[in-house]
């Protein structure tokens, strides 16, 4: 034993001497140790060194405090307040922050309520949509100012983070060899694929320093608003990745949760909220989730101790990630819906409703002609504009813009709905000709009920992006619609009437 590990063991043993009477409770990791005492978490780094870490002296673990304060303070400073000394008092007694000798540092924070982390509200239940909505917008606050790289030791890094996973999930033969063979191959055939791409996304500014671990764990709702915590500071270059792979490790752990449709949520509010050019960097989202689920399979393998090496729990919980990291990383083929209609018929309820469904996952990007509109003239979702931004002009060019999405969504792979109204045959047309040219299939939905139920469904309407009034309807009901084409959906009934009714034509097309 180290005279470092000798002093942490004096430390822990004095932390935790009054634990039968205080309620001070110690939470062990293979770097850390954590004492959580009322309102108060102590995170002590351990005595330790790893391949990937260095915590051996007493000047290495306080610059290791001091960064996870400087990487982590900014995302949640309720959680993070600073850097405390633990001391070696005259009397020889230990004590938090004293006056004596400092013989050890740790991470001072606030303490959370455990429960309220999103792994454990996924596991009772489907998570609320806005709190969903909000871990997105968490996700591309933390992203926006992160220090970007060329990205060059990143795309390096990948077939090794590869191979470490097959070198990871080999252990305690749990999994057979041959799956974990081709998975391997299989990521190194996407990853030499994509390869243009991650280098090119690189030189766009995407690579940065991100949270690096956003597994569900690690997103805690309080207040009701989630908040980024645990982000990696050990080593900046773990953490120096492309961000829809630091993205990719929420989306993952949502399906591993069955939480498809929060999963969905949160990437078409990232992808609404972030530059276009993401669009164009969908066909890695495969390859990323997959590493992402590896590594939580690996992960959970590592909790199994020797004693208990069978530990149901632990190993269905690793065999569930190792399943899912095989089937994200043989994605299915893209397709194309179009749900239009007339306003008032419930066209972006259902298109949100429907596309956590409409693989490859986590299910399609949704494209709504309203946003685009908004986004055209520079406004806030739920600005009104002025009837200037609706004439026959501008909408050609609302449609032209949808088109173009929807272009660069399918030439990755991925699925897309389009929500417009999409009243003109040309327009339904132009649909048709881009689904051709991608050889992808189409099902078009017509949604259909009459004014007054759109009509009361517009008033009902509240911070929605849509400009649309019930006079708005009322004119509407005049358009010349033509030859629809396109399935006919009867949406005068309930969300879940229409649902299922567009799930059955969709069923009926294939």
């Amino acid at each position: 034993m180290t005279d470092d590990s000798a002093t942490q063991d004096r430390i822990f043993a004095a932390l935790t001497a009054s634990a039968v009477h205080s309620g001070v409770r110690r939470i062990d990791t293979h770097a850390a140790s954590v004492f959580l005492d009322g309102k108060r978490a102590l995170k002590i780094k351990r005595a330790v060194r790893f391949p990937f870490l260095d915590y051996s002296t007493l000047e290495k673990r306080k610059a290791a405090c001091e960064e996870e304060i400087r990487i982590n303070r900014p995302l949640a400073p309720q959680i993070y307040h600073g850097v405390v000394a633990i001391t070696e008092e005259a009397d020889g007694s230990v004590k938090i922050g004293g006056d004596g000798r400092p013989i050890e540092y740790a991470v001072d924070m606030s303490r959370f309520d455990e429960s309220r982390t999103l792994d454990h509200l996924a596991k009772a239940g489907p998570l609320d949509a806005s709190l969903a909505s909000a871990a997105a917008d968490a996700i591309v606050a933390s992203h926006a100012p992160a220090l970007r790289a060329d990205g060059k030791a990143w795309v390096a890094s990948i077939s090794g983070l590869i191979d470490g996973n097959s070198d990871g999930l080999r252990s305690g033969n749990h999994f057979e060899a041959e799956e974990i063979a081709q998975l391997r191959h299989a990521s190194l055939a996407m990853f030499l694929r994509l390869r243009p791409l991650l280098v090119a996304r690189g030189r766009q500014g995407f690579v940065r320093r991100c949270h690096g671990d956003l597994h569900l764990a690690n997103i805690v709702s309080i207040d009701e608003q989630p908040v980024l915590f645990d982000a990696i500071e050990f080593d900046a270059r773990i953490a120096t990745i492309d961000v829809l792979y630091d993205l990719a490790f929420t989306l993952m752990d949502l399906l591993r949760h069955d939480q498809p449709r929060a999963a969905n949520l949160v990437l078409n509010r990232y992808l609404a909220a972030t530059p276009p050019e993401n669009l164009d960097a969908l066909s890695a989202l495969p390859l990323f989730m997959s590493v992402r689920a590896a590594i939580r399979a690996q992960v959970a393998l590592a909790r199994l101790k020797p004693s208990h090496s069978d530990d149901p729990g632990i190993v269905d919980d690793a065999r569930r990630y190792f399943g899912l990291a095989r089937e994200l990383i043989h994605p299915s083929a893209p397709r194309l819906i179009a749900v239009a209609g007339l306003s008032g018929t419930g066209k972006t309820v259902l298109a949100r409703a429907l596309a956590p469904d409409v693989t490859p996952q986590p299910g399609a990007v949704v494209l709504r002609s309203d946003l685009v509109r908004k986004k055209m003239f520079g406004v806030d979702e739920t600005q009104r504009l002025p009837a200037s931004a609706y004439t026959p002009e501008v909408t050609a060019r609302v449609y032209g813009m949808l088109a173009q999405d929807a272009w660069r969504v399918l030439a990755q792979g991925h699925s897309a709905i389009i929500d417009g109204v999409f009243a003109r045959e040309d327009e339904r047309d132009a649909v048709a000709a881009l689904a051709r040219a991608h050889n992808v299939p189409l099902r078009g939905l017509f949604l259909v009920a009459d004014l007054a139920t759109r009509q009361a469904r517009i008033g009902g309407r509240r911070g929605d992006a849509s400009d649309a009034t019930q006079e708005v309807a009322a004119r509407q009901e005049h358009y010349n619609i033509g030859h629809v084409g396109w399935a006919t959906i009867d949406a005068s009934g309930t969300q879940e009437q229409t649902l299922q009714n567009c799930r059955d034509a969709i069923a009926a097309g294939k």
